[in-house]
């Protein structure tokens, strides 16, 4: 027998939906971090960084990371990414903003953009990075994907 708590049976914790949660936390943890580091950031939303068929360089994104932004397309109100037939990044709204921008990846944190500043030293975000890999092997992750397949897939998942 079911014990019952106010008509409803008592839910034994979800370990994996802990783990996620635990995830999303520590993921956002290690971007406000980055974010109080005394980098010379000033983002002048050219988007250049964002059209990748033009940069050929594509954000990659560890299953954290990938929770989280999936996280920020549903509260966007969107079940898929967008579909881009331009070779932009798929977060690129048409009217130039970034669909997740508050929990964009920590590649679109630390861009290669030359008028925003230019790309941050990987040496001086290391610490950071080996915290996502952490996070990354924690949850079964295969090391950092693709925006777009990572972010796709993460949203495939929790249908």
């Amino acid at each position: 027998m079911t014990p019952r708590l106010a008509g409803t049976a008592l839910r034994r914790p979800d370990p994996a939906r802990e783990a996620k949660r635990e995830a999303l936390a520590q993921v956002r943890g290690i971007y406000a971090k980055l974010g109080q580091r005394p980098f010379q950031r000033a983002c002048t939303s050219s988007t250049g960084c964002c059209q990748f068929h033009v940069t050929g360089r594509v954000p990659q994104l560890t299953q954290g990371e990938a929770l989280v932004a999936a996280q920020a397309v549903r509260a966007a109100g969107r079940k898929a990414l967008p579909e881009r037939s331009d070779g932009a990044c798929p977060l690129l709204r048409t009217d130039g903003r970034c669909l997740i921008y508050n929990d964009r990846p920590f590649g679109c944190r630390t861009h290669f953009c030359s008028a925003a500043g230019g790309p941050v030293g990987r040496t001086e975000v290391l610490d950071l990075i080996r915290e996502l890999e952490v996070i990354d092997q924690q949850l079964g992750g295969a090391g950092p994907r693709a925006l777009e397949s990572t972010v796709a897939a993460e949203l495939a998942r929790a249908r």
